[in-house]
């Protein structure tokens, strides 16, 4: 009976606020015309965006996969080396990484490309999770594969092949897809250090129009059509890798 009660009582919660956020959003006074000569830095933004996304993506996946080969790899140095670094980028924020990468890591070396700079710094803080979601698909395979692999006489390197990546790729697809749209909204933050990203654009837009609400509705509806298909997929492969054995 108290779990009856309990989703009651959370349903009435968020279709209560569902509502109320959506009559408030419908019942604004727009002035969608103070910010249409800004449509194109929007939408020249949101695309920087994608192009960001997209490069931090392929990078952060190298990243993640050499970091877990060193955590897997058996060396005490390079198993330690890369748990450090995993370690310590999941456990201190995105933002000041940003910061620090670009104004002093990035200035000590001479590095001024903006875009560049942010493409590698949210490929690293990425890298970390995307490790330690590989490390466990690779942990989830039974030890009992790895014997009856030794026993018909595979090396390491055959049962990794052959045995472990093909059911660890397949187990890992939902939880990287999550991540790649932790991502995409992660790079929002390079707003800070001056990246004409959507945030950025949407930022600007709205400092100059007066027309804040104007201008960041568009900023979430972006972010959502970016996101919400990975979030369909990664629904997807959850379902179908549920038992997955």
């Amino acid at each position: 009976m108290w779990k009856v009660a309990l989703s009651t009582f959370v349903s009435v919660v968020l279709l209560t606020t569902f509502v109320f956020v959506v009559w408030v959003v419908a019942t604004h006074d727009y002035h969608w015309e103070a910010i249409a000569p800004y449509r194109n830095n929007l939408f020249s933004g949101w695309l920087t965006t994608v192009g960001i996304s997209l490069a931090a993506m392929i990078l952060s996946i190298a990243i993640g996969a050499l970091l877990t080969a060193g955590q897997v790899s058996g060396h005490r140095i390079p198993a330690t080396l890369c748990r450090v670094y995993v370690e310590f980028i999941r456990g201190t924020p995105l933002l000041t990484q940003i910061l620090i990468g670009y104004y002093l890591v990035a200035d000590a070396i001479g590095w001024d490309d903006r875009i560049g700079v942010g493409i590698v710094l949210l490929s690293g803080f990425s890298g970390a999770y995307f490790s330690e979601i590989f490390r466990g698909g690779l942990e989830s395979i039974p030890h009992s594969q790895w014997l009856s692999a030794r026993a018909i006489g595979f090396t390491e390197g055959q049962i990794y092949r052959f045995v472990v990546v093909p059911q660890a790729v397949r187990r890992v697809l939902p939880a990287s897809a999550g991540q790649f749209a932790n991502l995409i909204k992660d790079s929002s933050l390079l707003f800070v250090i001056s990246v004409n990203e959507f945030t950025m654009q949407a930022r600007e837009t709205g400092t100059n129009t007066y027309a804040t609400f104007e201008a960041y509705l568009p900023l979430i509806l972006g972010y959502f059509l970016l996101t919400f298909p990975i979030s369909l997929l990664s629904r997807h492969l959850e379902r179908r890798y549920r038992y997955e054995h």
